[in-house]
């Protein structure tokens, strides 16, 4: 999939203006006021797990079962975000792991 090329909307759900305002933030620390503004303490926690969870899948040499005990993610949530870095369309992960990764080259 391009850049260019936009997936379908999961169920309908209009992400278009979060979108936008995500990427109005100006620095990580406008970033994280946001994000605690938005989000449930529980949200957040999800949020957070699924990204580490995210980052050990993509540096590898760990089981999904190890995975899920360093972070505290159910298998399932792993077995997920295994499927969204290496099948789904979106590759939002993959794109954001990789600048990351660039950016600290």
């Amino acid at each position: 999939m391009t850049e260019t090329t936009q997936p379908p909307s999961a169920a309908g759900i209009d992400l278009q203006p979060l979108s936008e305002a995500i990427l109005a933030l100006r620095d990580a620390g406008e970033a994280e006021r946001f994000l605690r503004d938005l989000m449930t303490p529980g949200e957040m926690k999800t949020l957070t797990e699924r990204w580490r969870v995210a980052g050990l899948l993509n540096e590898g040499g760990h089981s999904y079962r190890e995975i899920s005990e360093m972070t505290g993610a159910s298998t399932t949530t792993v077995t997920r975000v295994a499927r969204f870095l290496s099948q789904e369309p979106w590759q939002g992960y993959r794109t954001i792991l990789n600048r990351l990764k660039e950016s600290q080259s």
